[in-house]
């Protein structure tokens, strides 16, 4: 029983030295440690280590990682040069950190993009896609490096859209390295955020502006979203497409075959009949209505849903021709 109070007196009296080692100046192990440069020093892992403080014992991790080292393989390196008292008390393990200013890869394509823009005048940095061949990681440099990225050696070919440059961080030799990839100036356009038929109106919900890359984008391409809402498609339209003015029109407001009101007006009067279109139409359009009443054919203009107005002369010979009876299906208003 007292052998073994003995051991417990012991054990926590190795311990109180090894986190009262600092202040009472003996040297004491430290459990982590941050270090720059690319060596570790005595000093660094060990307190008050005296004259032998600056002497390199391990290699440090690279740049930005941590690393570990064992108690005893620090005991046995510091024994090398002449300390010979050294507790670790409670510390089995040493964490090493190697310092360093991070330089993210979303900095170091935005840079890119700047220099491939401003050299090869494509406008807008912000809308040039740069994709690389390899993916990109970012660079870790010593914290006393604060020059930002440069780009040499850049070469850029508007037709393949292919680049290659020299990336480097002045005041750190090994961040050098060559990048190589694809930069594509985009514009903005209006998509379809699903299918179309054929006379299918346009509604806010079918359209999106989408980032495209220049070379698809034509005269008529559509950039407005207001320039389409209300007009119906042209041609069946995938998921997808981009709008130009050539795949649109104004919507059908008269179907060939539709009954529809033919609309005779003149000065002070104005006669509706019912009429069949042998046409379709939109507003504006001009298109052919046989008078169900007559059974003529007539011209007129689309004016709205189910709406033809006849010509005036057209309409005052028609307006004459039942001043005195109104037929059946015809209606006069003032």
């Amino acid at each position: 029983m007292m052998m073994r109070i003995a051991l417990v007196c012991f054990t926590l009296m190795l311990s109180v030295q090894a986190v009262l080692g600092a202040e009472s100046g003996f040297p004491a192990l430290r459990s982590e440690a941050t270090v720059t440069g690319d060596v570790v020093r005595v000093g660094d892992l060990v307190t008050n280590a005296g004259p032998i403080a600056d002497i390199p014992i391990f290699r440090a991790p690279a740049l930005g990682e941590t690393g570990t080292v064992s108690a005893e393989q620090v005991i046995q390196a510091i024994k090398l040069h002449a300390m010979i008292r050294l507790d670790p008390g409670n510390v089995t393990t040493v964490t090493v950190t190697r310092a360093s200013r991070a330089i993210p890869a979303k900095q170091i394509e935005s840079g890119l993009a700047a220099t491939i823009a401003a050299t090869y005048n494509l406008g807008n940095p912000s809308h040039v896609a740069i994709t690389f061949d390899r993916p990109l990681r970012g660079v870790q440099v010593e914290r006393t490096v604060t020059a930002a990225p440069q780009f040499d050696d850049v070469y850029y070919d508007e037709h393949t859209t292919r680049f290659s440059a020299v990336l480097s961080i002045p005041g750190a030799p090994g961040s050098k390295r060559t990048l190589t990839g694809t930069a594509v100036a985009t514009t903005e356009a209006v998509a379809l955020t699903h299918p179309l038929a054929r006379g299918d109106v346009i509604t806010m919900g079918a359209i999106t502006l989408q980032r495209v890359p220049r070379s698809e984008v034509s005269a008529d391409t559509i950039t407005d979203p207001d320039q389409v809402i209300g007009l119906a498609a042209r041609v069946p339209l995938a998921n997808g497409a981009l709008l130009s003015a050539n795949k649109l029109m104004k919507p059908r407001l008269v179907q060939r075959s539709d009954t529809v009101t033919l609309i005779y007006q003149v000065p002070g009067v104005m006669l509706s009949v019912r009429g069949k279109a042998l046409d379709s139409g939109s507003e504006g359009d001009l298109v052919d209505v046989v008078n169900i009443q007559s059974n003529r054919t007539v011209r007129g203009t689309i004016v709205g849903p189910g709406q033809v107005r006849v010509a005036s002369l057209t309409a005052r010979v028609a307006v004459l021709a039942q001043a005195s009876t109104v037929g059946a299906g015809a209606s006069f208003a003032k």
